[in-house]
């Protein structure tokens, strides 16, 4: 569950569908012994009664174990799944975090590339690097206060 792959998850259902296969298998022998353990017939011995009980009981002992075996197969599709989901998750924080730090980047940048003639940093001989030191100023305070959030 640490790497989730698409493997894991096709293993998992193919488990879960034999334990399905094996249940459709193990229902109808459950019943018949069930009426054969109850019904006295002239074709079946009164000893051997008891045996078909004993055998419907290790039957539903079987019936128990696979009904235990899927539900634990569907519990670990659901780890996957939120594993998967957590993985997902750490991917979208960090593109959220780099396209949040580029937003106001991108605005800066927009805003000195419209050419205009009045724009008084623009025939400064520090205004190019000004303009570059404060976009780096920017992207660096964003990152500092994203790391004493915690968010990365």
């Amino acid at each position: 569950m640490a790497n989730p792959t698409r493997d894991t998850l096709n293993s998992i259902q193919g488990i879960k569908k034999n334990m399905m296969r094996l249940r459709q298998y193990v229902w109808p022998v459950r019943e018949i012994l069930s009426d054969l353990g109850k019904k006295e017939s002239a074709l079946i011995k009164t000893e051997t009664v008891a045996y078909f009980r004993d055998v419907y009981d290790r039957i539903f002992e079987a019936m128990d174990l696979i009904e235990n075996t899927r539900d634990m197969v569907s519990s670990l599709i659901d780890i996957y799944l939120s594993s998967m989901s957590n993985k997902t998750n750490e991917v979208m924080k960090v593109l959220t975090v780099v396209a949040t730090i580029f937003i106001p980047l991108t605005f800066i940048v927009g805003l000195y590339g419209m050419n205009f003639k009045n724009m008084p940093e623009l025939d400064s001989e520090w205004g190019y690097p000004g303009i570059l030191a404060f976009m780096l100023a920017v992207a660096v305070g964003m990152l500092i206060y994203f790391r004493r959030k915690k968010w990365i």
